[in-house]
């Protein structure tokens, strides 16, 4: 099935013929075992597409390159030898919805991330490997270009703004990384961190990180020139016994508003979503403005699931702020409101989801997993 963005009128007046203008139409894409779900953001969240996708079992990553026109899932094993050793990465055209290619690496994989330039895909050997390896990958042809090195159990993955440096966070280790995409070094290192880098989220300059951490309900703030941790953050008033909290991460999830004044963490054990005034950036402590209850709970397992099931969550922003998307829950929050107004039923199967923008039949703009900050 073709997805056409929108259609171009024709309008004819005083004799001449004119085009008129086509708009862009925001859509979320929402990614599950064996299918991509697409709904129509400007138009309360409509169904207007599903992609399948039969043999992406163990969905790990998702991202988008509008160089290529293409959507990218990367799926199988997450590392540490055996079955963990079947990742796989899948280029879907977008226009067509049909796979172009599928490529193994004899490796496992994870949340990758494609450059700005979209020319690039830098995929993480799994959380489960006990490697430090990312591969480098065409996104035009899924050929292996090489690797560079990040943290312990290769897991999450950011690439800057103006794709300088690609953020590599170890499932398993202590520091955030920041690699040069153009020489693939290592250029800086934030922490140490309280162990396990989960879910991480950048500033638009890429002075500040926000990182989570195995255990730990809230989040630290971080200057990432200096690699110095300026605050850890414990969500006020809110706890969680993991003797009875499944997930390691209670704060598997957190996203920056696109203007960066206000950063959502997501609290597992207490199925809410804290918001936070960071409008100070790193000159002042985060202060929690607001805590926003879900009305589907982050509470048993996503189906269809190949493995690591539990419904974690995550967070990701829509590219003008408007909305928040909750991984794991389905719920979508107005952030105006800080109201739960819709509710995405595959989204509540996975935590794998972004945003891609079309202007007639082209992609003209996407945001990544992550909800980053755009101030520049």
């Amino acid at each position: 099935m073709v997805l056409a963005a929108a259609a171009v009128a024709i309008v004819c007046g005083g004799g001449r013929t004119q085009a008129a203008v086509v708009q862009t139409r925001h859509l979320e894409y929402v990614v599950t075992d064996g299918s991509v779900s697409v709904f129509d953001i400007d138009h309360a969240h409509r169904l207007v597409q599903t992609i399948p996708l039969p043999e992406a079992r163990g969905v790990r990553g998702v991202g988008a390159s509008l160089r290529y026109q293409r959507l990218y899932v990367s799926f199988g094993g997450d590392g540490g030898g055996g079955s963990g050793s079947t990742g796989s990465l899948a280029a879907v055209d977008l226009r067509s919805g049909r796979v172009v290619w599928t490529r193994s690496y004899g490796t496992g994989i994870d949340s990758f991330a494609v450059t700005p330039d979209g020319r690039t895909i830098y995929l993480p050997t799994g959380e489960l490997s006990t490697g430090t390896d990312w591969l480098v990958i065409a996104a035009d042809t899924g050929a292996l270009r090489g690797k560079v090195s990040g943290g312990r159990g290769p897991h999450n993955t950011v690439v800057g703004l103006d794709g300088r440096l690609v953020w590599l966070g170890g499932r398993t280790d202590s520091y955030l990384v920041a690699v040069s995409t153009s020489s693939g070094r290592v250029v800086r290192r934030v922490g140490p961190l309280l162990e396990g880098v989960r879910p991480f989220t950048i500033n638009g300059r890429q002075t500040l990180a926000y990182t989570t951490a195995t255990g730990l309900l809230g989040f630290q703030l971080s200057d990432a020139r200096t690699g110095r941790v300026l605050y850890t953050v414990r969500v006020p008033g809110y706890r969680y016994d993991p003797s009875t909290y499944r997930p390691s991460a209670p704060s598997h999830g957190i996203s920056l508003a696109p203007d960066e004044r206000r950063l959502y963490v997501i609290d597992g054990p207490n199925s809410a979503v804290h918001v936070f005034d960071v409008s100070r950036g790193g000159a002042r402590r985060p202060r929690l403005v607001a805590s926003i209850r879900l009305r589907h709970p982050l509470t048993g397992n996503e189906s269809p699931c190949a493995y690591d099931c539990a419904r974690d969550g995550w967070l990701q922003t829509s590219r003008d702020g408007r909305y928040l998307y909750v991984g794991d829950s389905g719920d979508v929050i107005d952030t105006r409101t800080r109201r739960v107004v819709a509710f995405l039923a595959p989204l509540r199967e996975t935590r794998k989801m972004l945003e891609i923008d079309w202007r007639g039949t082209r992609v003209v703009g996407t945001t990544t997993r992550t909800g980053l900050g755009y101030v520049r």
